[in-house]
């Protein structure tokens, strides 16, 4: 199927909007990601969405975790008293914050599918690696699987990642549990051993597979540590898991790794259904008035009801 004008459009704009390229070395690259953080304050871009102050309350909670505390925000529509809840883990590649695409797209959770949305400001690399807060996010998580009629876990790229790792404990923990996952091409394999990915690296026009495996040795903090199922779940025991969706384009350094999770699923229990669609770019499902969006969103929609 042909790309739409509107994805073509996005597919050259985006990675020059975020000036997209490869790192000059870590060292070069950790000091940049360095002074971009001490410049910045966790927030939530609200203003990416018309009108959001009258249509939303937003309520921010402060989380306890190894790092010191975090911040939380709880999104809900005005006038309504959501019973489900969607705790959505931004992407960024572990080292980027809450932008306005993340805000659309759980606005757009919050009122198409009348539901609370939680998203952490979770602790980034490379100050902090996955041990400051995959504790506090889980018991977040299992504190709302609680309170809610259903917890829905979610996420995009790094963030897909970090719901399924997410999933994968409250498993083990054996107490509350998510109902449903939503993963939009998700971050599952940090190791980059997934066949294919060199080749998928060369037709990707927005991530570097240099600076992921950069990204990826600071939020795993040590070599040993890289292949752990809190940062490579796709590397870990996926049995027993919730019902799934999960999008992925195929001009995406990250659907190798996607694929190794679909082929590792299909030898469990676990429902996953995988929709990738060929030639659509990384998180291709946030973007905003791509038909290609419009259709994995009407899929999620069918999958939430």
């Amino acid at each position: 199927m042909p790309q739409s004008r509107r994805h073509q459009l996005l597919a050259w704009a985006v990675p020059r909007m975020r000036r997209s390229q490869e790192q000059l070395s870590p060292d070069a690259e950790r000091e940049r990601i360095e002074q971009l953080h001490a410049g910045q304050e966790p927030s939530l871009p609200t203003n990416a969405v018309r009108g959001f102050d009258k249509r939303y309350s937003v309520v921010t909670e402060m989380v306890p975790s190894d790092a010191g505390a975090f911040a939380s925000y709880v999104v809900t529509p005005r006038h309504r008293d959501p019973r489900r809840t969607v705790l959505y883990l931004h992407g960024g590649a572990y080292v980027a914050g809450i932008d306005a695409f993340h805000v659309r797209y759980l606005a757009r959770l919050a009122t198409e599918l009348d539901a609370r949305v939680v998203v952490p400001a979770y602790p980034l690399a490379p100050e902090h690696t996955w041990r400051d807060s995959h504790d506090a996010v889980a018991d977040l998580a299992a504190r709302w699987a609680t309170e809610s009629d259903e917890l829905v876990l979610a996420g995009d790229s790094a963030g897909g990642g970090y719901a399924l790792a997410v999933a994968l404990t409250l498993r083990d923990r054996g107490g509350p549990q998510a109902g449903r996952l939503l993963l939009i091409s998700p971050w599952v394999d940090l190791t980059s051993s997934a066949p294919e990915t060199a080749e998928f690296a060369a037709r990707d026009p927005w991530l570097h597979l240099g600076k992921l495996e950069t990204y990826a040795a600071w939020w795993a903090g040590s070599p040993d540590d890289l292949g752990r199922p809190e940062v490579s779940p796709a590397l870990g025991d996926l049995s027993g898991l919730p019902p799934t969706l999960m999008f992925c384009g195929t001009r995406d350094v990250l659907a190798p790794g996607c694929r190794l999770l679909e082929r590792r699923a299909a030898s469990t229990d676990w429902d996953l259904t995988y929709v990738e669609v060929a030639d659509l770019i990384h998180v291709y499902p946030l973007l905003p008035l791509v038909p290609e969006a419009e259709d994995a969103w009407a899929r999620t929609r069918e999958f939430l009801a």
